[in-house]
């Protein structure tokens, strides 16, 4: 027969449980602790993510092409089709020169507007 010692597989095989051990996580458990920042758990405690109002509140007014297209989870090309397409207009910032900001940039409001219209 093998003596089973803490911490060794014999142990582990046999069910035997470690002072200080905790129960395997649930599935469900363990997917919440994984969705949490990476490192060692601190406490046993769960941090929750931050709400929609608190991440809505420090976002950028003025969103680029990519940044559009999460907002609306759509592809670029969509958004670049919307665009075209003139329900949805782009923002264009005027550089020196009678020139302006290449960058295709989208209002946050107007693609709000966007979803209220196609409801």
């Amino acid at each position: 027969m093998e003596a089973t010692r803490p911490g060794s597989a014999a142990a582990e095989r046999s069910g035997v449980k470690l002072s200080g051990e905790s129960a395997p996580l649930s599935l469900a458990a363990a997917s919440i602790r994984l969705r949490g920042k990476p490192g060692r758990p601190r406490n046993g405690t769960v941090v929750d993510p931050p709400s929609a109002s608190v991440a809505s509140a420090n976002a950028p007014r003025l969103l680029d092409i990519r940044a559009a297209a999460e907002y609306l989870s759509v592809s670029t090309w969509t958004i670049r089709d919307l665009e075209a397409a003139g329900e949805l207009q782009r923002v264009r910032l005027p550089l020196p020169g009678h020139r302006e900001v290449r960058r295709l940039l989208f209002d946050r409001l107007d693609l709000d507007r966007l979803v209220e219209r196609s409801k």
